[in-house]
């Protein structure tokens, strides 16, 4: 029993200390980028973890000083390499998904970044320039929504799931809302429609059924508690065939007429008619408040094609009561989200969204524009030992928007002779930047829809160094 005691504690002593670890070559490089505390704490776990294998009898390799050297600092290498990864970081979008929501959604213009950069110093967010006097937040944007969508006010809050909870608590709070039972969604980052309503302190009241919801069904549940009808564009679903729900001018009459507001969280926030780029079934804001709603809430970083914000136009008078509830200085946005959105809707003001904004560009692009992409690229790669072929596919919008939506597409179909397609596409993931891409049938998927021509040659560099 002694001598098996012995063993493990000798084999401990060749353990490296942290303070040997931190003179290695390796901790001093990372010094300079992750700091000397989180080397050392790094170093510190590293050295704890292969002490506990050893003492555990799980460390089976090599336990010379020098082996168990630099294995620590590959894993202190590794360790610091995941924790970089962890971060924000630029990649590749592959996938053919235009707002791909794990990659951040709608990519900025080039308008909007430089809007950003302009903004990350000091500016002129709440001041007049003009007066030299205290300024109004977001103004322009203000303005420009108005001119877009044909509303008597607007005002921008940090995302769509914070607007609903401003107009659910200013109009409904200690009150009954009205909504279909076929509107009562779940979208990504698990955002439910009855739990923000639960959230905002209104009592949420199902009228029709999944499929089919009449006119008279909002008109029996109204009653004296009634203090907003709600109604819910399905953004990432369709309900199809025998279904049906009352005209958006029928239900405003019918809430003007019992005095109550009517809501519409319209989702994507459609600015212009898309029919023409493939997108279907994604009514226009202005068309939504012309048909008489009071207040519509929709996303900044969707079909608009801007930063992340939930923008809220409507009455003014109801607009100026979410402006004065201590909840919106909780939800208001910051500088540089109002910079982008700014530099974008000026775009879409302009009528140069198809051409100055990325998520437009991308839905213009043609079958045989993307093919002779994907032709160009292959033809770079031609001495590499990848196959590449080419397959009809489909992109898509993406970001919980227009499912129905066709989008037809020229897709490079990747394998290799010896790997699969998992590592392959693992391969490409662990790139730098990383390359993001779709796997299906055994074989690697690139959609060049959302790649930047700017990026062409980083992909076919990359490409040429799977081998």
């Amino acid at each position: 029993m002694a001598e098996g005691k012995k063993m493990p504690n000798s084999k401990l002593r060749n353990v490296p200390s942290v303070d040997q670890l931190l003179r290695t070559d390796v901790a001093q490089r990372l010094r300079k980028t992750v700091g000397l505390k989180r080397v050392t704490a790094i170093a510190r776990t590293v050295a704890n973890d292969i002490r506990s294998s050893i003492r555990d009898n799980l460390h089976e390799n090599d336990h010379s000083p020098e082996a168990l050297l630099a294995e620590a600092v590959r894993r202190i290498e590794q360790t610091a390499g995941r924790e970089s990864q962890t971060g924000l970081q630029k990649v590749i979008n592959a996938t053919g998904v235009l707002l791909h929501t794990n990659l951040g959604r709608a990519p900025l213009s080039d308008a909007a970044r430089a809007a950003i950069e302009a903004a990350a110093g000091y500016c002129n967010l709440e001041y007049d320039v003009a007066t030299g006097t205290r300024g109004k937040r977001g103004a322009r944007v203000e303005a420009l929504l108005k001119d877009l969508t044909g509303a008597e006010d607007a005002l921008v809050v940090n995302n769509c799931a914070a607007a609903a909870l401003l107009i659910l608590t200013v109009l409904a709070r200690d009150g009954e809302t009205i909504v279909s039972r076929g509107e009562l969604v779940e979208i990504g980052g698990d955002f439910r429609v009855p739990d923000v309503m639960a959230s905002s302190g209104t009592r949420m009241v199902e009228v029709g059924t999944t499929n089919r919801t009449h006119l008279h069904d909002y008109g029996r549940a109204i009653n004296a508690n009634t203090r907003l009808v709600m109604r819910v564009h399905p953004s990432n679903y369709r309900i199809v065939g025998f279904a049906s729900s009352p005209q958006l001018s029928e239900l405003a009459a019918l809430a003007h007429e019992h005095k109550l507001p009517l809501y519409e969280d319209a989702g994507a926030g459609v600015l212009s008619d898309l029919t023409g780029y493939g997108v279907l079934d994604e009514p226009t804001v202005s068309e939504v408040v012309a048909q008489g709603v009071d207040v519509v809430s929709f996303s900044g970083d969707k079909l608009l094609g801007s930063a992340q914000a939930g923008l809220i136009v409507g009455k003014h008078a109801i607009v100026e009561r979410l402006r004065k509830h201590p909840l919106y200085r909780a939800l208001r946005s910051d500088k540089l989200r109002l910079a982008a959105l700014e530099a974008t809707l000026a775009a879409h003001q302009r009528d140069k969204a198809s051409t100055e904004v990325p998520a437009f560009q991308m839905l213009s692009l043609t079958t045989e524009e993307i093919e002779q992409r994907a032709k160009a690229v292959i033809d770079d790669v031609a001495a590499s030992e990848l196959n590449f072929t080419l397959e009809p596919g489909e992109s898509a919008v993406g970001g919980g928007t227009a499912p129905t939506s066709k989008l037809p597409t020229t897709l490079i179909a990747v394998t290799h002779p010896r790997k699969s397609a998992a590592e392959l596409e693992q391969q490409l993931r662990q790139s730098s930047p990383p390359v993001i891409a779709r796997v299906a049938d055994g074989k690697v998927l690139l959609d060049l829809r959302t790649v930047f021509p700017e990026e062409f040659q980083t992909l076919i560099r990359t490409l040429k160094h799977m081998d």
